[in-house]
């Protein structure tokens, strides 16, 4: 039997990668959250099974994952349980990889800080850098985070760490591309009352994923999963056409009094935002997947529509300078979208009104931003927050 431990035990892992795994059969997963002891304490009390609720076809047992470890309670638990796991996997959310606004290693972030002060690894990129300089056996690292290019951009923050902590890794390492898709919602009461499981997850019956070829030892037998050489233009026309309308439904449905992503792609005044975002996404894509464009923007309001899904928008809107970077300024950097720029704008709006009314973002540069958002241009501020600078004229615009 195979096995991977994954970092950040959310409901996105939980019914993509863990859902996966499950169909594959032959392999277990160890989970390790980096901060809290919630999901683990739930977890654990019902044998680190759960329910996995898929909308229009019922619920699904998830019995792969074997446990789970709280890295701030035990980290040398977690570095001893990564020795024996052949895959290496992340869902940590774009914040925590670290990366400043130009995409590199943050090294003056508080929490890498520590990490190189010698406090003890407690960011993935430390743990993964301190376990790969004493692993003697070769290893696969795979994220499962909406980047472009996360393996690669894994690959760079591990290596920078490395460098700055004095760590040599001697061992094989392969850090795969890959593209994740599958919405999930937070878990609500009314879904743990429908499951009769307080750990369920809900989601929707799609799913996709598509992986770089590059692995340094076992896989599993994956079903469904797409092996290909190049991933960045699926990872590209997830990001720019579904990240990016869910974005701009988020900050601009929240400033129309919307709650869930069904009520902001129904809306009369959002609907045609979010449709001319998508086509206009579309043609910064490449040559590859051009053709799909048309068929997928379909298929996306489709899945937007569903109500049964209730994806709140703020639960979108969160860690808004993570997100906007991929998700509208790579997009206006390549070509003519207003929509798109609509869409940034209207987070540099949220942003402003969050902070005007004393409400502290859930974002994990939410001390900068609201510095930015009170500053004499917070427009400006704001765009030099997410590296879009130059992009400052065509908002203003």
């Amino acid at each position: 039997m195979g096995r991977i431990l994954h970092f950040g035990l959310g409901n996105f892992a939980r019914a993509h990668l863990l859902d996966y795994t499950a169909d594959a059969g032959g392999w277990d997963v160890v989970g390790v959250s980096l901060r809290s002891t919630t999901i683990r304490d739930g977890l654990a009390a019902q044998g680190f099974a759960y329910d996995l609720c898929v909308q229009g076809q019922g619920v699904k047992r998830i019995n792969v994952l074997d446990d789970v470890l709280v890295a701030p309670d035990n980290p040398a638990a977690v570095l001893a349980a990564m020795k024996a796991a052949d895959i290496i996997s992340a869902t940590v959310t774009e914040k925590g990889y670290h990366l400043d606004a130009q995409g590199q290693l943050d090294l003056a972030d508080p929490a890498i800080a520590a990490d190189l002060a010698g406090q003890g690894p407690q960011t993935l990129i430390g743990f993964l850098a301190h376990h790969l300089a004493a692993r003697s056996r070769p290893a696969t690292v795979l994220s499962c985070d909406n980047m472009v290019g996360n393996g690669d951009r894994l690959q760079a923050a591990v290596t920078d760490f490395a460098q700055a902590a004095g760590l040599a890794i001697n061992t094989k390492v392969t850090f795969p591309n890959a593209m994740v898709d599958r919405i999930t919602p937070a878990t609500t009461d009314a879904v743990r009352a429908l499951s009769g499981d307080p750990m369920a997850v809900p989601t929707e019956a799609f799913r996709e994923w598509v992986i770089e070829d590059n692995f340094a030892g076992p896989r599993p037998d994956w079903p469904d999963v797409k092996f290909v050489s190049d991933v960045d233009p699926h990872e590209l026309r997830k990001l720019r056409m579904l990240n990016g309308a869910h974005s701009l439904m988020a900050y601009a449905g929240l400033a129309r009094g919307l709650e869930y992503v069904h009520q902001a792609v129904a809306d009369p005044v959002l609907r045609p935002l979010v449709t001319q975002a998508m086509a206009q996404a579309g043609r910064t894509l490449p040559l590859s997947v051009q053709d799909q464009v048309p068929a997928y923007a379909d298929a996306l309001l489709a899945r937007f529509e569903n109500p049964d899904l209730k994806h709140r928008l703020d639960q979108i809107a969160m860690d808004g300078s993570q997100k906007v970077p991929y998700r509208f300024v790579a997009t206006l950097r390549d070509g003519e979208a207003p929509a798109i720029a609509e869409g940034l704008r209207a987070w540099i709006a949220f942003c402003i009104s969050q902070v005007g009314q004393g409400h502290q973002l859930n974002d994990p540069k939410a001390e900068d931003i609201a510095r930015a958002a009170r500053s004499d241009n917070p427009t400006r501020a704001l765009l030099d927050l997410v590296g879009a600078a130059d992009l400052a004229p065509l908002i203003a615009g």
